[in-house]
């Protein structure tokens, strides 16, 4: 294992050890050069923090919110909504996330004769 001792210009001592490239690369980055080697990547600890995934249950509680459930709705107007905003999914996915949000008590649902109609 390669070492170096290097000290700063406002006196800080550093002591580096690892390969001799390592040792190298980091030596000429303290002394303000330029290494060959790209620099390491930095991790920042997530893609978009504070934006909601965009999953139908989310997607389907942003409707709430935005008072679309004031008056009942069907599926197929839920799926239309949700095509309105770029959000293309089936109805096949979109039930079982309007059950949750009903399991949830977000939403509520009603027969009407054949079909189930979501409100808030």
């Amino acid at each position: 294992m390669a070492k170096a001792h290097i000290t700063t210009k406002d006196g800080t001592k550093v002591t580096i050890e690892g390969t001799p490239q390592e040792v190298a690369a980091l030596v000429v980055q303290m002394k303000g050069g330029i290494s060959n080697d790209p620099p390491a990547p930095v991790k920042t600890g997530g893609k978009h923090k504070g934006q909601p995934k965009a999953t139908p249950v989310n997607l389907i509680s942003e409707l709430i919110d935005g008072g679309f459930f004031k008056k009942p709705k069907g599926l197929g107007a839920i799926k239309i909504a949700l095509e309105e905003q770029g959000h293309y999914y089936p109805v096949t996915s979109l039930s079982p996330a309007l059950l949750r949000l009903v399991r949830k008590r977000q939403l509520r649902r009603i027969k009407d004769k054949k079909h189930w109609l979501y409100v808030n």
